[in-house]
């Protein structure tokens, strides 16, 4: 694939692109950088119809780092509720602490200062840097990978994360930051909307004419992406049960014995309970559990 794909993608992404809260520019005026920063944080492994309701209730309590950074951890796993992976909101809580310490309250625009904050890893600060402050920096997440396999290398799946992934996307983006940053986003819409893992709806897709695995006649290859345990009677869900229960508690705080005492596998959630207070999402005194205060 001889590659400009910006001239398809920027006006497709402009027509078609969803209604996003954090995409709109009465959004940036209000939350900056912030507001991309926890928006982020939610988006990981959880779906954009659950992440909406809570970023925005989440947002109205603490709209700045100095906010969250008062708070305490009971309060933040309180409000996080059960966007579940809650080890994303004490690492958020942290990385606000960080930057009213190191930063002024203000979210650092330098990739490498971003990457020194807690729970941030290469997209999420090239994210924050390319949507928040409109740089020019590859923005790569699940969704670009798989743009890229297919139109780029004519692979059906991407194979596992790379450094060589930034590269790949740095390579399809224009030298203007703006469009830059338009191009990262739509790489991302396509593979959410159109290039999805299950399904490839080539009629509607802008890259359709320049897609090197649609030109090879769609290869299936080999699918490499790790797969998800079952959810149902899994050490998450016994996690999960734990922390909604402290959640609800008063004080968020319980006996030990009344925690998921109906639960079947009385080892499996102890285990839970145990891993639980060694991430730091729950404490134990006397006998009784509690969210971290």
């Amino acid at each position: 694939m001889p590659y400009s794909p910006a001239a398809a993608l920027i006006p497709w992404y402009r027509a078609h692109a969803r209604d996003l809260p954090w995409r709109r520019p009465e959004y940036l005026e209000r939350y900056g950088a912030w507001g991309v920063l926890v928006s982020e944080f939610m988006l990981q492994q959880t779906p954009v119809t659950r992440v909406i309701p809570h970023l925005e209730a989440w947002l109205a309590r603490w709209p700045d780092p100095a906010g969250l950074a008062l708070a305490t951890p009971a309060q933040v796993l309180q409000q996080w509720a059960n966007l579940g992976y809650p080890r994303r909101a004490l690492w958020l809580h942290r990385a606000a602490v960080q930057i009213v310490q190191q930063h002024g309250g203000l979210v650092p625009r330098d990739v490498d200062a971003l990457l020194a904050l807690s729970g941030i890893g290469d997209y999420t600060a090239r994210a924050v840097a390319a949507f928040a402050f409109g740089d020019r920096h590859p923005v790569v997440d699940t969704n670009t990978r798989r743009v890229i396999a297919r139109a780029v290398h004519g692979r059906a799946q991407p194979d596992p994360p790379s450094r060589r992934d930034l590269d790949d996307m740095l390579t399809l983006l224009p030298h203007d930051p703006e469009s830059a940053a338009i191009v990262n986003a739509a790489a991302m819409e396509l593979g959410a909307t159109l290039c999805t893992a299950r399904a490839a709806d080539c009629g509607a897709c802008p890259l359709a004419g320049l897609c090197a695995w649609r030109a090879a006649g769609y290869p299936e290859g080999e699918d490499r992406r790790r797969r998800q345990a079952k959810y149902e009677g899994s050490d998450r869900q016994a996690r999960g049960g734990v922390l909604r229960a402290l959640r609800h508690a008063v004080e968020h705080r319980l006996p030990a014995d009344a925690v998921l005492a109906d639960w079947p596998d009385r080892v499996q959630r102890d285990r839970a309970i145990d891993s639980l207070i060694a991430d730091g999402l729950l404490e134990a005194a006397d006998g009784v559990l509690l969210l971290p205060r």
